[in-house]
């Protein structure tokens, strides 16, 4: 365990006491993978907490003193690395699944058990709820590429700016559609490849994925990379709309 976990875990059982039930580092082997990807391609973390540390505390009971407490020490925890952590309480998690398939299925596909019971035993995600959530995501990714373009204004330096912000929602877009495959990596590279394949696309999930972390983009380069781009997102849309009907 690292100096900040067994921090976070010290002082949580200072607020909580015996009703801390577990404590849960989630997102290990995805932050391992998105930082070996920058690394590969020679790019540096703008700030040093680009990648913190996230965590997930299952408590018996919660109330606003706790809160109070936690609030305190936000500021230590940061600064140690981590970001604020997810407090639940009791069986909160599990009967939020079918609210939060993407983001507690992401918990559950990858999380190491700091201290505590395993809050996640015989617990898995309704594959109907995680199509139609994935459903939700590609459709507001379509939606907001669309609208963005209109806001360009046929400008090739505003579109290079769409492009590059929209590429970390692209990415999790894909990370959601693999997962939804059954696809157990955390690369986000891996997700589009994979992608890619399902879709019929040639190289553009992976170009959009290569760019976050990404500052700048050459206008001309994103006038030939945004046809491509809309075109599989308008894919990706029609084949989670009709993913299982096969």
């Amino acid at each position: 365990m690292s100096s900040a976990l067994e921090q976070l875990d010290r002082e949580l059982r200072d607020i909580f006491g015996s009703r801390l039930l577990s404590l849960v580092e989630y997102g290990v082997r995805t932050r391992a993978a998105r930082q070996s990807s920058a690394h590969a391609q020679g790019r540096h973390a703008a700030h040093p907490d680009a990648h913190p540390i996230h965590t997930l505390a299952i408590v018996e009971s919660l109330t606003g003193d706790d809160l109070r407490a936690c609030s305190g020490r936000v500021k230590g925890w940061h600064d140690a690395g981590l970001a604020t952590p997810l407090v639940l309480a009791g069986h909160e998690f599990d009967r939020s699944l079918d609210a939060f398939p993407l983001e507690f299925g992401a918990i559950l596909a990858d999380h190491t058990i700091v201290s505590g019971a395993n809050p996640f035993e015989r617990l898995t995600v309704d594959a109907g709820d995680l199509r139609r959530a994935v459903e939700v995501q590609a459709r507001s990714h379509l939606l907001h590429l669309r609208e963005g373009y209109l806001e360009t204004r046929g400008r090739g330096d505003a579109l290079a700016v769409l492009i590059v912000q929209s590429a970390p929602a692209f990415a999790a877009l894909v990370m959601s559609l693999a997962r939804l495959e059954g696809l157990a990596s955390h690369d986000p590279g891996a997700a589009a490849r994979h992608g890619e394949q399902l879709l019929g696309v040639d190289g553009v999930l992976t170009k959009i994925v290569d760019l976050v972390g990404v500052r700048d983009l050459p206008s001309t380069e994103a006038a030939r990379l945004f046809p491509p781009y809309f075109d599989a997102v308008q894919r990706l849309v029609q084949y989670v709309d009709h993913w299982g009907a096969r």
